[in-house]
Protein backbone atom coordinates (compact mmCIF):
# COMPACT_ATOMS: atom_id res chain seq x y z
CA UNK A 1 0.00 0.00 0.00
CA UNK A 2 2.85 2.38 0.86
CA UNK A 3 4.49 1.69 -2.46
CA UNK A 4 1.21 2.35 -4.28
CA UNK A 5 0.71 5.64 -2.40
CA UNK A 6 4.26 6.71 -3.18
CA UNK A 7 3.71 5.82 -6.82
CA UNK A 8 0.50 7.90 -6.92
CA UNK A 9 2.28 10.89 -5.34
CA UNK A 10 5.16 10.57 -7.78
CA UNK A 11 2.78 10.36 -10.72
CA UNK A 12 0.82 13.39 -9.46
CA UNK A 13 4.03 15.39 -9.02
CA UNK A 14 5.23 14.46 -12.50
CA UNK A 15 1.86 15.45 -13.94
CA UNK A 16 2.03 18.79 -12.13
CA UNK A 17 5.54 19.42 -13.47
CA UNK A 18 4.39 18.66 -17.01
CA UNK A 19 1.47 21.09 -16.70
CA UNK A 20 3.77 23.80 -15.38
CA UNK A 21 6.28 23.26 -18.21
CA UNK A 22 3.47 23.32 -20.75
CA UNK A 23 2.19 26.60 -19.28
CA UNK A 24 5.66 28.13 -19.50
CA UNK A 25 6.01 27.05 -23.13
CA UNK A 26 2.62 28.53 -23.95
CA UNK A 27 3.51 31.82 -22.24
CA UNK A 28 6.83 32.05 -24.12
CA UNK A 29 4.96 31.43 -27.36
CA UNK A 30 2.44 34.25 -26.85
CA UNK A 31 4.65 36.69 -24.95
CA UNK A 32 6.48 38.09 -27.96
CA UNK A 33 3.42 38.88 -30.12
CA UNK A 34 1.68 40.22 -27.02
CA UNK A 35 4.62 42.49 -26.27
CA UNK A 36 4.49 43.86 -29.81
CA UNK A 37 0.77 44.68 -29.72
CA UNK A 38 -0.21 47.81 -27.80
CA UNK A 39 -3.90 46.97 -28.22
CA UNK A 40 -3.45 43.42 -26.87
CA UNK A 41 -1.49 44.65 -23.86
CA UNK A 42 -4.09 47.27 -23.06
CA UNK A 43 -6.91 44.74 -23.40
CA UNK A 44 -5.21 42.22 -21.11
CA UNK A 45 -4.44 44.95 -18.57
CA UNK A 46 -8.11 46.00 -18.58
CA UNK A 47 -9.23 42.42 -17.98
CA UNK A 48 -6.77 42.01 -15.11
CA UNK A 49 -7.89 45.29 -13.56
CA UNK A 50 -11.53 44.16 -13.70
CA UNK A 51 -10.57 40.84 -12.13
CA UNK A 52 -8.86 42.66 -9.27
CA UNK A 53 -11.94 44.83 -8.75
CA UNK A 54 -14.13 41.73 -8.62
CA UNK A 55 -11.83 40.05 -6.09
CA UNK A 56 -11.85 43.20 -3.97
CA UNK A 57 -15.66 43.44 -4.16
CA UNK A 58 -16.12 39.84 -2.99
CA UNK A 59 -13.57 40.05 -0.14
CA UNK A 60 -14.89 42.39 2.57
CA UNK A 61 -12.32 43.71 5.03
CA UNK A 62 -12.05 41.97 8.39
CA UNK A 63 -12.21 43.76 11.70
CA UNK A 64 -8.78 45.05 12.67
CA UNK A 65 -7.84 46.11 9.16
CA UNK A 66 -6.64 49.61 8.41
CA UNK A 67 -6.39 51.79 5.31
CA UNK A 68 -3.32 51.38 3.14
CA UNK A 69 -3.20 55.18 3.02
CA UNK A 70 -4.91 57.87 5.08
CA UNK A 71 -5.43 55.56 8.05
CA UNK A 72 -3.62 55.38 11.38
CA UNK A 73 -0.42 56.78 9.88
CA UNK A 74 -2.05 59.24 7.51
CA UNK A 75 -0.41 62.12 9.34
CA UNK A 76 2.99 60.81 8.22
CA UNK A 77 2.20 61.07 4.52
CA UNK A 78 3.54 61.48 1.94
CA UNK A 79 5.25 58.21 2.70
CA UNK A 80 6.97 55.27 1.08
CA UNK A 81 4.62 52.28 1.05
CA UNK A 82 6.68 49.09 1.25
CA UNK A 83 5.35 45.78 -0.08
CA UNK A 84 6.79 42.30 -0.58
CA UNK A 85 7.23 40.63 -3.96
CA UNK A 86 4.44 38.14 -4.57
CA UNK A 87 2.22 39.73 -1.92
CA UNK A 88 1.53 43.02 -3.71
CA UNK A 89 -0.96 42.05 -6.40
CA UNK A 90 -4.05 43.54 -4.70
CA UNK A 91 -2.40 46.83 -3.67
CA UNK A 92 -3.70 48.92 -6.62
CA UNK A 93 -7.35 48.05 -6.01
CA UNK A 94 -7.14 48.61 -2.25
CA UNK A 95 -5.40 51.96 -2.55
CA UNK A 96 -7.96 54.74 -1.90
CA UNK A 97 -9.13 56.76 -4.89
CA UNK A 98 -8.23 60.41 -5.06
CA UNK A 99 -4.92 60.04 -3.21
CA UNK A 100 -1.95 60.46 -5.59
CA UNK A 101 0.37 57.46 -5.76
CA UNK A 102 3.49 56.73 -7.78
CA UNK A 103 4.59 53.09 -7.93
CA UNK A 104 7.97 51.71 -8.94
CA UNK A 105 7.59 48.85 -11.43
CA UNK A 106 10.42 46.71 -12.76
CA UNK A 107 11.87 47.56 -16.17
CA UNK A 108 11.62 43.95 -17.35
CA UNK A 109 9.46 43.16 -20.37
CA UNK A 110 7.15 40.95 -18.30
CA UNK A 111 6.58 43.79 -15.80
CA UNK A 112 5.26 46.11 -18.50
CA UNK A 113 1.85 44.51 -18.04
CA UNK A 114 2.05 45.29 -14.30
CA UNK A 115 2.69 48.94 -15.15
CA UNK A 116 -0.35 49.04 -17.44
CA UNK A 117 -2.53 47.47 -14.75
CA UNK A 118 -1.59 49.97 -12.03
CA UNK A 119 -2.23 52.81 -14.48
CA UNK A 120 -5.80 51.50 -14.90
CA UNK A 121 -6.31 52.52 -11.27
CA UNK A 122 -5.01 56.04 -11.78
CA UNK A 123 -1.60 55.18 -10.30
CA UNK A 124 1.51 56.58 -11.97
CA UNK A 125 4.17 54.00 -12.79
CA UNK A 126 7.91 54.66 -12.66
CA UNK A 127 10.04 51.96 -14.29
CA UNK A 128 13.15 50.86 -12.43
CA UNK A 129 14.55 48.51 -9.83
CA UNK A 130 15.23 49.99 -6.42
CA UNK A 131 15.75 46.95 -4.22
CA UNK A 132 19.51 46.69 -4.61
CA UNK A 133 21.61 45.11 -1.89
CA UNK A 134 24.25 47.83 -2.28
CA UNK A 135 22.90 51.39 -2.20
CA UNK A 136 26.19 52.77 -3.53
CA UNK A 137 25.99 50.77 -6.73
CA UNK A 138 22.50 51.32 -8.08
CA UNK A 139 22.31 50.86 -11.83
CA UNK A 140 21.46 53.86 -13.99
CA UNK A 141 17.81 52.92 -14.32
CA UNK A 142 17.43 52.31 -10.60
CA UNK A 143 19.04 55.64 -9.75
CA UNK A 144 16.74 57.51 -12.15
CA UNK A 145 13.71 55.79 -10.66
CA UNK A 146 14.70 56.73 -7.11
CA UNK A 147 15.18 60.35 -8.18
CA UNK A 148 11.72 60.33 -9.76
CA UNK A 149 10.20 58.86 -6.59
CA UNK A 150 11.94 61.45 -4.44
CA UNK A 151 10.51 64.23 -6.62
CA UNK A 152 7.05 62.70 -6.24
CA UNK A 153 7.39 62.70 -2.45
CA UNK A 154 8.45 66.35 -2.53
CA UNK A 155 5.24 67.22 -4.38
CA UNK A 156 3.17 65.45 -1.73
CA UNK A 157 2.49 62.15 -3.49
CA UNK A 158 2.79 58.78 -1.76
CA UNK A 159 5.08 56.29 -3.47
CA UNK A 160 5.07 52.49 -3.43
CA UNK A 161 8.06 50.17 -3.72
CA UNK A 162 8.65 46.45 -3.54
CA UNK A 163 11.11 46.12 -0.69
CA UNK A 164 12.86 42.84 -1.47
CA UNK A 165 15.26 42.27 -4.36
CA UNK A 166 13.96 40.49 -7.50
CA UNK A 167 15.07 36.85 -7.47
CA UNK A 168 17.03 37.48 -4.27
CA UNK A 169 16.06 36.40 -0.77
CA UNK A 170 12.27 36.75 -0.51
CA UNK A 171 10.89 38.90 2.31
CA UNK A 172 14.28 40.39 3.10
CA UNK A 173 14.43 44.12 2.32
CA UNK A 174 17.10 45.57 0.06
CA UNK A 175 18.83 48.87 0.69
CA UNK A 176 17.13 50.71 -2.18
CA UNK A 177 14.01 51.57 -0.22
CA UNK A 178 16.11 52.63 2.78
CA UNK A 179 18.17 54.89 0.51
CA UNK A 180 14.98 56.56 -0.78
CA UNK A 181 13.87 57.21 2.81
CA UNK A 182 17.28 58.76 3.62
CA UNK A 183 17.29 60.94 0.50
CA UNK A 184 13.70 62.14 0.90
CA UNK A 185 13.38 62.32 4.67
CA UNK A 186 10.03 60.55 4.40
CA UNK A 187 9.04 57.46 6.44
CA UNK A 188 8.70 53.91 5.16
CA UNK A 189 5.19 52.50 5.75
CA UNK A 190 5.31 48.67 5.62
CA UNK A 191 1.99 47.39 4.27
CA UNK A 192 0.50 43.92 3.80
CA UNK A 193 -2.70 42.72 2.14
CA UNK A 194 -4.12 39.20 2.53
CA UNK A 195 -7.21 37.26 1.51
CA UNK A 196 -8.62 34.14 3.12
CA UNK A 197 -9.00 32.43 -0.26
CA UNK A 198 -5.75 32.28 -2.19
CA UNK A 199 -3.48 30.15 -4.31
CA UNK A 200 0.22 30.14 -3.46
CA UNK A 201 2.58 29.37 -6.32
CA UNK A 202 4.96 27.27 -4.25
CA UNK A 203 7.55 26.85 -7.01
CA UNK A 204 7.91 30.58 -7.64
CA UNK A 205 10.96 32.17 -5.99
CA UNK A 206 8.82 34.58 -3.93
CA UNK A 207 5.87 32.22 -3.28
CA UNK A 208 3.62 34.48 -5.33
CA UNK A 209 0.11 34.57 -3.89
CA UNK A 210 -2.87 34.72 -6.25
CA UNK A 211 -5.85 36.18 -4.40
CA UNK A 212 -9.22 34.57 -5.07
CA UNK A 213 -12.81 35.87 -4.79
CA UNK A 214 -15.50 35.10 -2.20
CA UNK A 215 -13.52 35.30 1.00
CA UNK A 216 -12.28 37.92 3.45
CA UNK A 217 -9.50 40.45 3.13
CA UNK A 218 -7.28 42.41 5.48
CA UNK A 219 -4.88 45.31 5.30
CA UNK A 220 -2.20 45.95 7.91
CA UNK A 221 0.23 48.85 8.00
CA UNK A 222 3.19 48.05 10.22
CA UNK A 223 5.37 50.25 12.40
CA UNK A 224 6.83 53.09 10.29
CA UNK A 225 10.58 53.21 9.75
CA UNK A 226 12.42 56.55 9.75
CA UNK A 227 15.89 56.98 8.27
CA UNK A 228 18.07 59.98 9.18
CA UNK A 229 19.60 62.00 6.35
CA UNK A 230 23.08 61.45 7.82
CA UNK A 231 22.69 57.68 8.33
CA UNK A 232 26.00 55.86 7.76
CA UNK A 233 26.42 52.37 6.32
CA UNK A 234 25.95 50.65 9.68
CA UNK A 235 22.76 52.62 10.38
CA UNK A 236 21.45 51.90 6.87
CA UNK A 237 21.90 48.19 7.52
CA UNK A 238 20.05 48.47 10.84
CA UNK A 239 17.20 50.27 9.11
CA UNK A 240 17.12 47.63 6.37
CA UNK A 241 16.65 44.98 9.03
CA UNK A 242 14.00 47.14 10.70
CA UNK A 243 12.03 47.35 7.45
CA UNK A 244 12.29 43.57 7.04
CA UNK A 245 11.04 42.95 10.57
CA UNK A 246 8.18 45.46 10.41
CA UNK A 247 6.98 44.25 7.01
CA UNK A 248 7.13 40.60 8.04
CA UNK A 249 5.17 41.38 11.21
CA UNK A 250 2.55 43.25 9.19
CA UNK A 251 2.30 40.31 6.75
CA UNK A 252 1.89 37.79 9.55
CA UNK A 253 -0.83 39.91 11.18
CA UNK A 254 -2.68 40.38 7.88
CA UNK A 255 -2.84 36.61 7.35
CA UNK A 256 -3.84 35.97 10.96
CA UNK A 257 -6.77 38.38 10.55
CA UNK A 258 -8.23 36.57 7.55
CA UNK A 259 -7.38 33.02 8.65
CA UNK A 260 -8.40 33.53 12.27
CA UNK A 261 -11.87 34.69 11.23
CA UNK A 262 -12.81 31.24 9.96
Amino acid sequence: MKQEAASVRSSSSASGDKRQKASKRLWRRIRQPLAQSRFAKSAVASLLAQALRFIRLTNPLTKGSTAIAGGEYGHLEPGIIALWHGQHIMAPVFYPKGRPLVAMVSRSADAELNALVVEKFGIEAVRGSGGRDNARHLDKGGAKALIALKKSLVTGKNVAMIADIPHGTPRDAGLGIVLLARLSGRPILPAAIATSRRKVLEKSWDKTTINLPFGRSSIVVGTPVFVAKDADDAEMERKRQEVTSSLNEATAKAYSLVDGAR
